[in-house]
């Protein structure tokens, strides 16, 4: 049997304090929620609520903002988890990062990567597969 993992690491400018802490407990509820330890507050945003499943993320305090990694996916939760934040603070005019797809043992179908570019309209996602089928002749 193999281990399937989607890596990525990278951090989110945060402007202070305040910020920082908004974001981690809107991350502390949607993985309580998640993990069925309890309900979503009535104010938690829309938009997150539809990536709920896919909350496989986490986030730590750093001195330049918050690191927000995985090694089990999450990218459209993540995605949507920055839009949102970008949205509310303006931290920043875009947020990039890549991520890794990789397995513990040799699969055919285990490896290969993406990126993501995000702004507070748009979330512009590439993978290496949709890539590679794009370069090929017709």
């Amino acid at each position: 049997m193999a281990d399937y993992f989607t890596n990525f690491s990278f951090i989110l400018p945060l402007k202070d304090d305040a910020q920082k802490a908004y974001a981690l407990n809107l991350s502390h509820n949607a993985s309580s929620c998640r993990l069925d330890e309890t309900e979503l507050p009535a104010n938690f945003p829309e938009p997150l609520k539809d990536v709920m499943e896919d909350w496989t993320f986490e986030l730590d305090d750093s001195e330049a903002g918050l690191w927000l990694h995985s090694e089990s996916g999450g990218i459209e939760a993540v995605c949507a988890f920055v839009q949102h934040l970008l949205q509310k603070f303006e931290p920043a005019p875009f947020v990039a990062f890549e991520w890794s797809h990789d397995c513990t043992k040799p699969r055919t179908d285990a490896y290969g990567g993406g990126a993501a570019i995000i702004t507070q309209t748009e979330i512009k996602t590439m993978n290496t597969a949709d890539w590679i089928r794009a370069q090929l002749p017709a």
